[in-house]
């Protein structure tokens, strides 16, 4: 199944560097590549990186992970309400609070890779077997509609963006 690239009006204007961060490529290649190689990237980061910050106010190494898990749990959520055609409007979600109220710290490595390994396999099985029909459903989430395929970009742009940030702003390549 293909999942085509979701017009500008099938979500918010806030997630088009999401979606774009995918490109041309088939997002459901794109997503298992990114999974391996994303992986992979965790399992070689030093394990004394985890608490690294790059400014005060930042979070640690191992809260970008945790983010990054929980909006993936998060936009599989939305994919799996909004592709079963629940039209009940989903909430939005203050990403702070989440890691605030988190153990994600205070955790190894290890568990987090386990985590987001888990959870991404997971989520490739709903997602690939998503039908058509099903990918172009629309569900209002955090006042605005948004597309089931757009979630399936967002997921794996939000990836993509805060990879860039590890690599950038927190200096681990």
């Amino acid at each position: 199944m293909k999942i085509e690239k979701p017009l500008a009006n099938e979500y918010a204007n806030f997630y088009q560097g999401y979606v774009e961060q995918v490109g041309d490529a088939p997002v459901l290649d794109y997503i298992s590549d990114q999974s391996e190689r994303f992986i992979s990237y965790l399992k070689d980061l030093p394990e004394d990186q985890m608490s690294y910050r790059y400014q005060e106010d930042k979070w640690v190494t191992a809260e970008v992970i945790g983010h990054i898990i929980d909006t993936e749990r998060i936009m599989a959520y939305r994919i799996l309400r909004i592709s079963r055609g629940d039209k009940t409007p989903i909430p939005g979600f203050d990403e702070k609070d989440y890691v605030k109220y988190s153990t994600f710290a205070s955790r190894s490595k290890a568990s987090l890779i386990r985590e987001f390994e888990a959870l991404r396999s997971s989520n490739l099985e709903l997602i690939m077997n998503l039908t058509e029909e099903q990918s172009t459903f629309t569900g209002e989430s955090n006042g605005s509609i948004f597309s089931v395929r757009a979630f399936v970009y967002i997921l794996a742009g939000h990836v993509a963006h805060h990879w860039q940030i590890l690599r950038e702003r927190y200096g681990l390549n």
